[in-house]
């Protein structure tokens, strides 16, 4: 089931048969876009069903939530408040896969410090939000570290059709484009579908929550005109239009709603700063202010210290190829800290880290990954 959610607390209305109906709810307030059972309907007020078991997965890619995932765990709190019991899924095993979904390259390998910091802090803040005794907290990695790839081939590859897998609008997109797609992030497919399955077997799912699109979104999460959203949505199907705009108008209507005209100001000079070529000086504060929206890893000062700048742009996960690197530094699209970098022989020095803790790579305009200093040996 694919959701949107509206940010407010209403009291569940109650069916006839006694169940508060959580479907009849989100669908009256048109937050629906898809059932894969009408079955699901009944099952939510029949009184002789016992209530379900939902859950919303949250990959640990960052050590706090971004808006996608309050808005998964809004749906969860319904679940919960209409009798039904409720398990947040934290992807330990598929946050080191990374969703391709959205993204035009491939996410940079998390190290086991930066995965588990992230997990601790996503953990926490589910349980703060949802109630420590109102939701199951489960990782996705205790029953994946065990498994081998003959046995995962065998019990889920051959069930897999490469044709339905292709046919995803999230690997098409990638295949098209210059970087295309590894076979890691091929699979990160079946591993998601695979969690319903332990999940349905081990613990008694019955229901997954899924995303929303981004014009369902504006329409609930903001102020907007419907006509000024209904042109939006018509400016994303014409020829030339700018990717991510409605979601950056999205990002931009929450945040001056959240924290007003200042806070988006105080967004937007972040963001400006992070810009390749952009002549603001960057610091410490403002490379953490835009840190949730940027991949990022981690490597020891020694490590990253009088290294080329080509090799740790592959390293962290920015390139594939030092190959693919060279060829964009000589086209003038390789930067550090904002700043083009001009030769192949430019290394990693004490000045380029700020304030001796991160590093900005960025490959193009849009592609930058993060890369935290650590004091270890």
């Amino acid at each position: 089931m694919r959701n949107s959610i509206l940010l407010s607390v209403v009291k569940c209305l109650q069916s006839s048969s006694g169940r508060h109906n959580v479907i009849d709810i989100l669908e009256e307030r048109g937050l629906i876009e898809s059932l894969t059972s009408e079955q699901l309907r009944h099952a939510c007020s029949d009184p002789s069903v016992p209530p379900l078991k939902v859950y919303c997965g949250f990959d640990p890619t960052a050590e706090s939530l971004h808006l996608g995932n309050l808005l998964g765990l809004i749906v969860l709190s319904w679940f919960q408040r209409c009798g039904h019991q409720t398990v947040a899924l934290i992807g330990g095993a598929t946050a080191r896969v990374g969703d391709p979904s959205g993204k035009s390259l491939e996410r940079p390998e998390l190290d086991l410090e930066t995965l588990s910091q992230n997990t601790s802090g996503i953990s926490n803040t589910v349980g703060k939000i949802l109630g420590s005794s109102g939701v199951s907290i489960l990782n996705n990695y205790d029953w994946w570290k065990e498994v081998r790839l003959l046995d995962f081939l065998k019990d889920v590859g051959r069930f897999a059709r490469v044709g339905s897998m292709m046919a995803k609008e999230s690997v098409k997109k990638r295949l098209e484009s210059e970087q295309g797609m590894s076979y890691t992030e091929f699979t990160y497919q079946l591993l998601q579908g695979y969690d319903f399955l332990y999940l349905f077997r081990n613990e008694g799912i019955n229901v997954q929550i899924g995303d929303a699109d981004v014009v369902r979104f504006l329409k609930i999460l903001t102020f907007l005109d419907m006509n000024d959203i209904k042109q939006i949505e018509s400016d994303m199907k014409i020829p030339g239009y700018l990717p991510n705009t409605a979601q950056r108008r999205l990002a931009e209507e929450v945040t001056r709603f959240v924290h007003g005209q200042n806070g988006l100001d105080e967004a937007l000079k972040a963001t400006e700063a992070m810009r390749p070529g952009a002549d603001t000086k960057l610091d410490w504060n403002t490379m953490q202010a835009i840190s949730e929206d940027v991949p990022s890893c981690s490597f020891p000062y020694h490590q990253v210290l009088d290294l080329p700048v080509v090799d740790l742009s592959v390293s962290s996960g920015l390139f594939d190829s030092k190959s693919a690197a060279r060829r964009l530094l000589k086209q003038g699209g390789l930067y550090l800290n904002n700043l083009r970098v001009e030769s192949e022989s430019k290394r990693i020095e004490p000045q380029d880290i700020v304030d001796g803790k991160l590093l900005l790579l960025s490959a193009g305009k849009k592609n930058k990954v993060l890369v935290r200093i650590s004091s270890g040996s």
